[in-house]
């Protein structure tokens, strides 16, 4: 009997009758229906969170922030409602707990009260964080609160980048203006230096002015030490100039009276001798008189008078002679009234020169002692002064460096406009964006777990089939010798099958659900060549453990399921099922399809597949093995019934 025949007696077999051809069906369509309806159901579950129910609690009351009062717990709302991630639902406190508890919200979301406050906090005394509140309910559904983590993590990123934005904005806004007053304080800056520069140079004046000053101060405290001593001799001279001028007043009023008494004689005297001047005419004319009247002739009279004319005339030379003297008397007297009268003033006026003497002295001593003062602080002030020089140098030079580092700080600090200062606090805020290439990527979440899904289908499929399809005919082991025709004729018909299955299920992914292939030939190559593989392995399993090799097929199954990577990466696994990933080939057939389905790499694809040619030809020897086992010799288990049927 050739392999042919073998399986078509097992078709006809198959299809002996219309409940074969149904069971037939049925088990064909498992993994067509496994894989398609699982991978429609979770074809892209994420873009149905707008319908996931949310509750959405807002107490936050505000803050002030100045003279700006802001409630960031209405904002972060508005922002999460009008972006429709979920379906959010504002309600109560007390109304979140209750659809929280009946499952009417699968989570909710609460904003505090000092939510606001809380924000705010950083730029006070007692800085804290915000909470936002998540509450879930695992009754409900656990992933439910796996994504409601997920959505508050995304929030509070939201609400960082909202507030460090703002933040950001007031800082640069500060920087600005911080960067506009260091301007004006580089320009005073200047102003000062340059003031500071011409202080110095004053200072240098200052300093040799005031050094003149402690010299002439010096000379000024001599001299007026020597003032004082000579002022004070002066007073003692004039002390006695006063009572001199004293005693001279007395004896000039002395002389005054006693010539002024002289001049009253001698006015008298000079008033008799020019009476009898002025007398002499009448006399001489009397005395003609008298002698013509004695009788005497004008020759004896003028004889006479001849004698007496040189009395006459000395007589008038006498008078003004004495009138004269009289004068020069008069002249005397009031010579001696005046020097009386300058005796007395001088008198006066030296007791004021005393006095006046007296008080210069003492305001030449006090001139001394200031002197000295004056001069004790001219020559500190010399001191000083220098000191001031040496101090405004160094202010200058402080000023000049105060300058520079200011002009280099407004330098440093960049000039803004307000849309840089914008993008500035986006960038600050949010300053990493993440630029996501894929090498190889899938559509959505259906195609990101179809590779999964079909490799897990196809094994469903070849173990369903082995419900009804005999491993080895029994009557080919009687009549043959031949274990490799036995084998690959058992291994051929549920191969075929399989074959037939993977193409159904290829078909409803590529059509039914629109997933997309890179490479959709040499999917289809990797998902009958696994089906094939799998038919081995358990055609392996029944020839040598029977019915218990048919369960043992359930228990890889199992095995693979969670060892394969399908879902979570294999490196995530307990040390154990992470070392049978690397062994058992469904694990295989998943990367090589993730490669042929996403446009990944071949070459890792056909790495792949050499693994799974490896099981391949090992089970069908294994089987082999089994076979010829079978056809030399019988045992009590394969005259057992199997548990099967």
């Amino acid at each position: 009997m050739k392999i042919p025949a073998m399986i078509g007696a097992e078709l006809r077999r198959l299809t002996a009758s219309p409940m074969a051809v149904i069971a037939l069906i049925a088990l064909m369509a498992v993994p067509i229906l496994y894989g398609g309806l699982y991978l429609w159901a979770n074809q892209d579950p994420y873009g149905k969170f707008t319908e996931v129910p949310v509750g959405l609690v807002v107490e936050d009351t505000g803050a002030t922030s100045g003279d700006t009062t802001t409630n960031y717990g209405e904002k972060v709302a508005n922002n999460l409602v009008e972006g429709k991630a979920f379906d959010w639902n504002r309600m109560s406190a007390a109304d979140a707990r209750a659809a929280l508890r009946n499952g009417d919200v699968d989570f909710t979301v609460t904003i505090p009260k000092a939510f606001s406050e809380s924000l705010l906090s950083s730029s006070g005394t007692s800085p804290h964080q915000a909470r936002i509140e998540l509450e879930t309910n695992d009754a409900n559904n656990y992933l439910a609160s796996s994504i409601g983590s997920s959505a508050v993590e995304k929030i509070r990123r939201s609400v960082a980048e909202m507030v460090g934005q703002e933040a950001a904005n007031k800082l640069l806004t500060g920087l600005s203006d911080v960067r506009d007053k260091l301007s004006t304080a580089v320009d005073g800056a200047t102003q000062l230096a340059d003031g500071a520069n011409t202080a110095v140079t004053g200072s240098g004046q200052l300093a040799d002015g005031t050094a003149q000053l402690a010299d002439g101060a010096a000379q000024l405290s001599g001299g007026a030490n020597q003032l004082a001593a000579g002022t004070a001799q002066i007073a003692d001279g004039s002390q006695q100039l006063a009572a001199g001028a004293a005693t001279l007043a007395d004896g000039a009023r002395q002389v005054s009276d006693g010539n002024r008494q002289i001049a009253g004689y001698a006015d008298q005297a000079g008033s008799a001798v020019q009476q009898a001047t002025d007398a002499l005419p009448q006399a001489r004319s009397d005395i003609a008189t008298a002698l013509q009247n004695q009788g005497l002739s004008q020759a004896e009279i003028d004889a006479v008078l001849a004698k007496l004319d040189p009395l006459a005339e000395r007589l008038r030379t006498g008078n003004d002679t004495v009138q004269g003297a009289v004068g020069k008397i008069d002249q005397l007297a009031a010579g001696a009234a005046q020097v009386a009268d300058g005796s007395a003033t001088l008198a006066d006026k030296s007791q004021q020169l005393a006095d006046g003497a007296a008080t210069a002295a003492s305001g030449a001593a006090t001139l001394s002692t200031g002197a000295t003062t004056l001069s004790t602080g001219a020559a500190s002030a010399r001191d000083g002064a220098k000191t001031l020089h040496d101090g405004l140098g160094t202010l200058a030079t402080g000023i000049g460096t105060l300058r520079d580092g200011l002009s280099a700080g407004v330098d440093a600090i960049p000039a803004s406009t307000p849309d840089l200062r914008d993008q500035q606090a986006k960038t600050i805020a949010d300053p990493v964006q993440v630029s996501s290439d894929k090498v190889a990527a899938a559509k959505d979440y259906g195609q990101g777990l179809a590779p999964f899904f079909a490799a897990l289908a196809g094994w469903i499929g070849i173990y369903a089939l082995f419900l009804i399809i005999k491993p080895i005919s029994r009557r080919a082991v009687t009549a043959l010798h031949s274990p490799i025709r036995i084998t690959l004729a058992g291994w051929l018909t549920p191969a075929a099958f399989g074959a037939l299955q993977m193409v159904g299920l290829l078909g409803v992914l590529a059509w039914a659900l629109g997933f997309t292939f890179q490479n959709g030939w040499g999917a289809l190559g990797i998902m009958v060549f696994a089906s094939a593989t799998y038919a081995a392995i358990i055609l392996a399993l029944n020839v040598w453990l029977g019915s218990v090799g048919q369960f043992v097929g359930l228990v890889l199954m199992v095995l693979q399921l969670v060892t394969a990577g399908g879902t979570f990466p294999w490196q995530t696994l307990p040390a154990p099922l992470a070392a049978l990933h690397h062994v058992l080939p469904m694990g295989y057939v998943v990367d090589a399809m993730r490669q042929l389905m996403y446009g990944g790499q071949v070459g890792r694809a056909m790495t792949d597949l050499g693994v799974l040619g490896i099981w391949l030809v090992g089970s069908l020897l294994l089987a082999m093995i089994g076979v010829t086992r079978m056809t030399h010799k019988r045992t009590l288990r394969d005259l057992q019934p199997s548990l099967i049927g």
